[in-house]
């Protein structure tokens, strides 16, 4: 994926996508005229740009995700470790909970993970 940053807009259009794939481009047009109140043209230049990015395809009129929702996230949330903390998740870990109070639920949650990690599980 070349650009993994999407704006406010462009997430609007990759969720539509994301919740109906694969769709005909027509039916897209009309979600996004319906949703967004976007024209034609405009959904087809955010399209063709997100095409561009490796996010999407639109082949003989049907758009399907090449990159899923958690697929998407997972590596623009890789790209933010690696970049502005050095590749190290701890650091990442720990500023993003500073000061902030974790749950029970959230640290159990957090526990589970690392267990399954150090199981080899790869589902973690």
């Amino acid at each position: 994926m070349n650009e993994l940053r999407l704006g406010t807009v462009e997430m609007k259009f990759a969720e539509a996508v994301w919740n109906s794939a694969p769709l005909p481009s027509g039916e897209l047009v009309k979600l996004c005229k319906a949703e967004l109140g976007w024209s034609k043209s405009t959904t087809y230049t955010v399209l063709r740009r997100l095409c561009e990015r490796g996010l999407f395809k639109n082949d003989n009129g049907v758009v399907e995700t090449l990159i899923d929702k958690n697929e998407y996230f997972a590596k623009k949330s890789a790209t933010v470790v690696e970049n502005d903390f050095g590749g190290s998740l701890p650091a990442f870990i720990s500023a993003f909970t500073s000061g902030k109070k974790l749950t029970e639920k959230e640290i159990d949650e957090i526990q589970d993970m690392i267990d399954a990690f150090r199981r080899g599980d790869e589902n973690a």
